[in-house]
């Protein structure tokens, strides 16, 4: 009984200490190691491992790994689950989270990953039998097309033989995939770096990412976002080909919902606040409120293919009647994200038609306006994806629903035809009947007088008024 008690005062001293220095609920968080400081923590990884691959601690346990340490990363690793998981990973050290979404493993004793084949071998569980599961690690699980883009990860549990190790890590492996709709922005934010925040960020940056289906235009876009979660290299699975050993890890990520955070989920204590925080500091965005801001600077997101605004000049040219300097967005601009996301900053209104582009959004000032053109039959989702998301962004909404005069699509079917009248009917035959009419197949001829009514309420959102005449 002495030992349990010595153990659960350690366990309090712990806790003591991630309050005062960690970031679990919106606290200040400790700046990330800078370059030099993370060339000096490659010592994290060592070529030579210990008798059971783990890490080494600074007072040392009877695994080689420090009694504290041990402590502070199942703390962080228990975060990850909850109620009888949570039970499952105190008594075995491996447990799975699984939900509508998602497959989250954790363990929080040592693992070994074959980088080559991506098997996870989990061999501390001592008189279990062997077993043996596949997590596909992306936050989409509902989603077959989605899905056949991402491999998966076996992970090998109870009585087998482990490889050796090649390298040996001090920090957790958070091992996830780059596949899935990658190329696509919303998605990949919402799929995948949403996510990777909600899963990571407690972590503050102690960790290593393994990414299947690598990307290298992936990890080069979202570099920013990726360096600050995590101090170290993403590992390469085909080009590394080896065995690395880790203390814990963590295979597929949380999700809380379309571009959201809930601070209630697994883990607690995040939300798209702090999530936006999280994107200035990334991006070292200089504008947090649009009352810093002089002159409204409006962001039209100009879309060259499907749900194009087939009259942008004329648009262009009321906006700047009505005060607004104007700046078009269009795709060769969008492409380099690091310097999109400062555009994107220095505006106090964003305008464009539903669509991926629309995520750029979270990189707009607190109190900046979204303006949605709602095309025909997509009024659902357009609420869905960005109208609810930007409410709690702490953006303003204004949302401008077009007429079957102002679509394309009246061209081409009857008045009276249910493509037209009832959206809801051709939804019913199947989402990508749907999407060929409604995503994929009609561009917009916005009405400017009745548009113009919708940037003045954004400007009266604003604080500002519309020019007389």
């Amino acid at each position: 009984m002495a030992v349990r008690k010595r153990l659960t005062r350690r366990q309090e001293n712990v806790m003591q200490k991630l309050r005062a220095g960690f970031d679990q609920v919106g606290g200040k968080m400790e700046k990330a190691p800078g370059r030099n400081q993370q060339i000096r923590n490659r010592g994290s990884i060592r070529s030579t491992p210990g008798k059971d691959g783990r890490g080494i601690g600074t007072t040392p346990g009877k695994d080689g790994r420090g009694i504290d340490d041990q402590e502070h990363l199942d703390f962080l690793l228990r975060r990850l689950v909850r109620g009888e998981d949570q039970n499952q990973l105190e008594a075995t050290g491996f447990a799975c989270h699984s939900d509508l979404h998602t497959d989250v493993c954790v363990a929080n004793r040592s693992v070994r990953i074959d980088t080559r084949t991506m098997k996870l071998y989990a061999p501390f569980s001592e008189g279990m039998p062997q077993a043996n599961s596949i997590v596909r690690p992306y936050a989409r699980k509902p989603d077959k097309r989605a899905m056949s883009f991402v491999s998966p990860v076996q992970i090998l549990q109870g009585n087998i033989t482990a490889p050796a190790c090649h390298y040996t890590h001090d920090f957790p492996a958070v091992v996830f995939s780059s596949g899935g709709f990658r190329g696509n922005l919303f998605h990949e934010f919402n799929d995948i770096i949403i996510p990777l925040f909600i899963t990571c960020r407690h972590f503050q940056s102690r960790l290593r990412f393994i990414t299947t289906d690598f990307s290298p235009s992936f990890v080069g876009r979202f570099n920013k976002i990726l360096s600050h979660l995590s101090s170290y290299e993403v590992i390469k699975p085909a080009a590394n080909g080896s065995v690395h050993c880790f203390p814990g890890a963590v295979i597929g990520l949380h999700y809380h919902g379309n571009l959201a955070l809930n601070t209630t989920y697994i883990p607690g204590g995040y939300s798209m606040l702090g999530f936006r925080q999280f994107l200035r500091e990334s991006y070292n965005l200089k504008v947090v409120n649009v009352s810093e801001m002089n002159k409204p600077v409006l962001i039209l997101v100009s879309r060259p293919k499907t749900r194009s605004f087939l009259n942008e000049d004329d648009m262009v040219t009321m906006m700047k009647a009505l005060g607004f300097r104007v700046v078009v967005a269009r795709p060769h601009m969008m492409s380099n994200l690091d310097k999109f996301a400062q555009v994107v900053n220095s505006c106090s209104v964003m305008v464009g038609a539903h669509g991926a582009g629309l995520t750029n959004a979270m990189f707009l000032p607190q109190g900046a306006v979204l303006v949605q053109v709602v095309p025909l039959g997509l009024r659902w989702l357009s609420d869905r994806y960005f109208g609810g998301p930007a409410k709690e962004m702490g953006l303003k909404y204004v949302e401008y629903r077009v007429e079957p005069v102002e679509s394309s699509l009246l061209t081409l079917y009857d008045q009276d035809h249910p493509v037209i009248t009832n959206p809801a009917s051709i939804f019913l035959e199947g989402y990508e009947v749907a999407r060929a009419v409604y995503i994929d197949g009609q561009n917009l001829t916005i009405n400017v007088v009745r548009f113009r009514e919708a940037l003045v309420e954004a400007l009266g959102l604003l604080g500002r008024s519309a020019p007389s005449g």
